[in-house]
């Protein structure tokens, strides 16, 4: 389980990495952060720090993403099928905590 953590991270990067050039329509991710696709029928795009990925909730999440969406991800970032009050919460959770 903490084996595949790192090379889950390490994908989401690089996916992140080859969408960028893709969709130039979108506004920059700022270094240090990274961007997410929330939502269960609309998505909303939100960009949250890189060290909130390392928390226990946040993995959770990830770990969801990658069981209903594997790598591939239609919305060109990371996809996190969860309500968006929920990631809401879990976020200004983390925020709070640091």
């Amino acid at each position: 389980m903490g084996i595949r953590l790192p090379s889950m991270i390490l994908n989401a990067k690089q996916i992140l990495k080859k969408r960028s050039g893709v969709s130039r329509n979108q506004p920059d991710v700022p270094k240090g952060r990274i961007a997410f696709y929330v939502g269960q029928l609309q998505m909303k795009r939100f960009v949250v720090p890189i060290s909130y990925l390392n928390h226990p909730l946040f993995i959770g999440l990830l770990k969801q993403a990658e069981e209903e969406f594997g790598f591939n991800h239609p919305m060109g970032g990371l996809t996190i099928p969860c309500k968006e009050d929920a990631f809401v919460d879990l976020t200004s959770r983390l925020f709070y905590a640091s």
